[in-house]
Order: structure tokens, then sequence, then C-alpha cells
């Protein structure tokens, strides 16, 4: 397997040789197990096995794609298989606590890395690619289903329980994170995850939402006039709208992050909103929602083919209203493909 041959090649190359996988999305990367939080990897030289409890003796042994070691204490089982190698663990999950736990076992303090796996994980497979193109094509379809009920009175929590009942009775495994449905001046909170308040005529509702198929994270933002909304408002949506296509367009191998949200950034300020841009123009998705690369004003992250993008650019004036756009596209060898399908030029309903 090429992949623990790499890995095993960069353990080699920090003075480690055995590596403690943690991380639920990295344990998912390494072994295909579907309840990674109730398992870990560890490599060695000669080993890389998943280790997991009873519970999930049938499961591992039909997903794992490493050796299965079935065990009520995967730190005393550690121990058995890294004896006095040296072990590197993923920093940004593991606690204090069993960090000091594992270090009292083996009689030598493991060392502590960042993000280690997220190099291998920055290029999506043809297989990761096909996953998030359903998970696209789930969130496309939820959204178009959704869209009749933008209506006054209709609540925002109801319209987000739509959007996931649609979602799962089309093979998702479940929202990728919570559901943003913010109406009104609502609109303006960047995260405004669905409330009970009442959509009302005028508003312009945020829908910010994606699937989870087999693991991988559609993301996609799409803005919905109800009725006849403030010209203001819709002076923001076209600022917004041209934004976004411009960056989308500018996706494409050897882009650094910052290049892209200058594009976005920088057409905005030429409509005077460029304060109101309040976030990172974009970030990678697959088995986590936000992943790598980084689309943003510091990030120097080069894109490569292969690569998941989302492209969404928002302006927020609270008090009065936001709209934010957002697709998500694959890099290419030429360019990029975008996996949102949905119409995201001015609706009104």
């Amino acid at each position: 397997m090429s992949l623990l041959r790499d890995v095993r090649d960069k353990l080699a190359g920090i003075g480690a040789n055995a590596l403690l996988v943690t991380a639920p999305a990295n344990v998912r990367y390494l072994s295909g197990f579907t309840s990674p939080e109730d398992g870990v990897v560890v490599i060695t030289g000669e080993r890389a096995a998943l280790l997991t409890d009873g519970r999930y003796t049938a499961q591992a042994a039909e997903e794992s794609r490493l050796e299965v070691v079935i065990t009520p204490n995967w730190e005393e089982h550690l121990s058995e298989m890294v004896g006095e190698m040296r072990l590197a663990v993923e920093s940004e999950h593991l606690s204090l606590h069993r960090f000091r736990r594992i270090t009292e076992r083996l009689g030598a303090e493991p060392m502590a890395t960042e993000a280690f796996l997220a190099s291998f994980r920055l290029i999506k497979s043809a297989q990761e690619i096909a996953k998030l193109r359903e998970a696209a094509r789930i969130t496309d379809e939820a959204f178009e289903n959704v869209v009749p009920m933008l209506r006054p009175g209709v609540r925002e929590v109801e319209v987000a329980l739509e959007l996931e009942r649609h979602m799962r009775l089309a093979g998702s495994g479940g929202p990728g994170f919570h559901i943003i449905v913010a109406s009104g001046v609502r609109s303006a909170m960047p995260h405004g995850v669905a409330s009970t308040k009442a959509i009302a005529a005028g508003d312009l509702v945020t829908l910010d939402f994606g699937a989870v198929y087999e693991g991988y994270h559609a993301d996609m933002t799409r803005a919905v006039a109800v009725g006849e909304i403030d010209p203001e408002l819709r002076r923001l949506f076209d600022a917004v709208l041209e934004a976004q296509e411009a960056a989308l367009a500018a996706v494409a191998p050897g882009r650094s992050g910052k290049e892209l949200d200058a594009v976005a950034r920088d057409l905005l300020a030429e409509h005077d909103l460029a304060g109101a841009f309040a976030h990172s123009l974009g970030h990678g998705t697959g088995l986590e929602i936000h992943e790598g690369p980084r689309l943003s004003t510091r990030s120097d992250d080069l894109l490569a083919p292969g690569m998941s993008v989302t492209v969404e650019p928002g302006v927020y004036l609270p008090g009065f209203g936001g709209v934010r756009i957002e697709d998500l596209a694959i890099v290419t060898e030429s360019g990029h493909e975008v996996l949102s399908r949905s119409p995201k030029a001015f609706r009104q309903v």
C-alpha cells in the first residue's frame, strides 16, 4: 500500500518509527472504518492496525483495509506494538491526560506532530472525488426541493429540517454541519444556524448546507429572495455574485490561496464592500468539512489537480442583512470542475 509506505517514509524523516493516529477523519482515511471516533490506527515499520473494541468486531472486519485488533484497552495494546520504538502522535487530537498516560506506559514521551497526515489528504483520489460529486448532487437536489417552501410564515428551522430529511432519504449520512438558514436581518450572521424565526416577505434568505456521502462533505450556499427585497440588498447580492464568479473562474493549478482571496476582495472593494467581507474566501472539504487548502489573505497554499475547494465570498451589514454565495469545485489539470450545480443567479420566490 503506497500510502503506508509514504507515511513510514515521512515518519523516518522526523526521526520516528511508529505513529498513533487518533483524529477520527485520519483513522477513517487510513482504515476505511466508518466509526472512527471509536478506534485508533497504529503504524509501525512492520504493522498497520486498526484498534477498536468488541462492539465493532463484525463491522471492523468488514470495513477495515488494515489489520484489525479488537481490544478493551487500546493504550495497553499500543505499548505492546510499539515497545521501545520512537512514537509520534497527533498533538491536535490527543488530550494532555492521554498523552501523559501513554508516556507512563512507554517510559518515554511521544513525539508531538502537527498536521502530520494533512498533506496526504490534500489531493483527492478518483474515488474520493466521486464521493464528493455524489454529495454535491444530493445537496443540489435538496436545495431544489426546499425552494418552493420559502414563503412568508415558514420558520427557518422547518426549512433546515426539510433539507436534512431530503438529504438523508437521498443517501446522505446526514448534514455535514449545522444547517444555516438565515433570513432578514439574521442573514448578516455568517454562521446564522436555523432558528425559530419565521421568514417574512422582503427577506433575503441564506441557505448554507451540505450532504455527507460515505464520509465526504459537500458545501454550498445560495441566497433566495422572498418577494420584493430592498434595493440595497439586491446591490449586495449582485456584488457578491460578481466576486464569487470571478474568484471561481480563477481557480486553477498554481494559484495561491491569497491570490484567489484577493480576486473576490478586490472586486468587493470596487463596490465599497471589502470591509463587509468578514471571513476568508474558502477551504477544502473531504472527510472533514474544513480542511486544506485554505483560501484566505494569509494562505500560501498552492492549488494542485485533485484538490477540492469552496469559493464563498459574503458581505454582512449587521442590523440590515447579508449575502453569501458558495460553490464546491475540484481543481483539474487545466482549471476546475464545479460540483455545485444549483442556479445561483438572483432568484425571487
